[in-house]
């Protein structure tokens, strides 16, 4: 069946420019003006934007962690990523102790195929290296999952050693494996954590105090310490402070293959969002925490510049109620750690960041769909409207007013950190390899039709 959207603004991270584009089938054949339609569906694009799908590379669907699972599905996920004009997410599937590399990817598969409504793909979280599961990363490769990661916090649990990080960065860089780090300094934080505990000091807002930027920068700069011991590039995720974005700027600076990511929580919230009753703070527990607002001019430079490449979600959704709430006894250290978002970052990244004047249209395609791409090794199937792609397209309203509301969200989760936050712009119509799946901003899909995707091996 072929499809014609017609009458808006096509951007791409190089420019934007009136015209049509043509889907027959699942790709993409022509962007152009007056482009035949020959029976065609028609799809108005009129006053609005034509953008590639967005691409999410952080979430973490069915996620164990801390005694519970992380209450967003794949199926309830990828809805929601949809809705919000993300076509395509790549989740961490998450390495148990003990566990060989293989059936975890064989597990993550189980849960995602047939459940997930758009395309999706996996990194591999390596928590518990051996000779064996070392041996396992090239046949990971080969089954399209071009990117691991490790923590550098969570002493006691998924935390590995310096030895562990270097190891696997030089098995990734002989394989053509990305790898990803959380970077905070575990056993500062452990420390920390007991001093405040021993002090009573167990609220939400404590979170805060024992996870410091220090802890940040200073593991950012070891992770890329240990990639240029390796000579392997290497992506920190979810950078939250001014202080380890100058860390990835310098390297950057050296001429050393590093990479920056940022989230929609760190450009939208702050230390301040802490101040509310009772133990509500739980809502806003992520690591890295919430940082002070004088932060966010300085991401959003590093943005506009490059030394961080993308946006992406960390979506990693516990309901307030049964899960945060698991820390009301104990106190903070128990609040499974992580926000919902997947939904909200387009709305977002345009409202403060376009509307805002921090950044263009060609820069928010840029980090919310071409530079994941690009860097995970699925660009041109996905991350631009051009022939020859998969016809992930998202017909974006500038114009329309909205509230983000836990109301009206299809994220399967209790509430959202964004409560009552004013947004501009509206999802009008998604295409996800050239089915509409969504309608009028209403999700009009089929259930279980999204695919695994391989990824390409990563080239700097």
């Amino acid at each position: 069946m072929k499809t014609i959207i017609t009458g808006g603004t096509v951007v791409s991270s190089e420019g934007e420019c009136q015209a049509d584009v043509l889907v027959d089938g699942e790709r993409i054949v022509a962007v152009g003006l007056d482009l035949p339609r020959d029976g065609a569906e028609i799809v108005d694009a009129s006053d609005a934007y034509v953008l590639p799908g967005g691409i999410d590379v952080h979430t973490h669907f069915q996620m164990p962690f801390g005694g519970t699972v992380s209450c967003e599905r794949f199926d309830t996920g990828t809805k929601a990523a949809a809705t919000g004009g993300t076509t395509m997410v790549v989740d961490f599937a998450m390495q148990a102790p003990g566990d060989a590399l293989l059936k975890t990817y064989a597990d993550w598969r189980e849960m995602a195929d047939g459940h997930v409504v758009v395309d999706y793909g996996l990194h591999m979280a390596v928590t518990d290296l051996t000779a064996d599961t070392l041996a396992e990363i090239p046949l990971l490769v080969d089954e399209g999952v071009t990117s691991l990661k490790l923590f550098m916090a969570y002493k006691g649990a998924i935390m590995v050693d310096d030895a562990t990080l270097l190891q696997t960065l030089q098995k990734g860089k002989a394989c053509g494996a990305l790898v990803c780090v959380h970077a905070e300094n575990g056993d500062v934080i452990d420390v920390l954590i007991k001093e405040h505990l021993a002090a009573g000091k167990t609220a939400p807002r404590y979170h805060l105090t024992t996870r410091p930027p220090a802890a940040e920068s200073e593991a950012t700069r070891r992770a890329i310490m240990l990639a240029e011991i390796a000579e392997a590039p290497i992506y920190i995720v979810h950078v939250s402070c001014t202080r380890a974005l100058d860390e990835i700027r310098a390297a950057r600076d050296r001429g050393q293959a590093v990479y920056g990511e940022t989230c929609p929580q760190y450009l939208a919230l702050s230390v301040d969002d802490f101040d509310v009753p009772g133990f509500e703070g739980a809502k806003f527990i992520c690591s890295p925490p919430l940082r002070d607002k004088s932060n966010w001019a300085g991401l959003w430079a590093g943005l506009r510049t490059g030394d961080l490449s993308t946006v992406a979600s960390d979506h990693a959704a516990f309901n307030y109620a049964g899960q945060k709430e698991m820390g009301l006894t104990e106190g903070f250290h128990k609040v499974p750690n992580g926000c919902p978002g997947v939904e909200h970052r387009l709305l977002i990244l345009h409202t403060l960041g376009v509307v805002g004047s921090e950044i263009s249209m060609p820069k928010l395609v840029d980090v919310f769909s071409s530079a994941p791409a690009r860097l995970f090794g699925l660009y041109p199937q996905k991350g631009v409207v051009a022939p020859g792609s998969d016809a992930d397209v998202v017909v974006f309203d500038p114009s329309v007013e909205a509230v983000i509301s836990a109301a009206t969200q299809m994220q399967n989760i209790d509430y959202t950190p964004y409560e009552g936050m004013r947004v501009m712009g509206a999802v009008r119509t998604v295409l996800s390899r050239g089915e509409v799946v969504v309608s009028d901003g209403r999700w009009v899909g089929n259930e279980g039709s999204g695919r695994y995707v391989k990824a390409k091996p990563f080239v700097a």
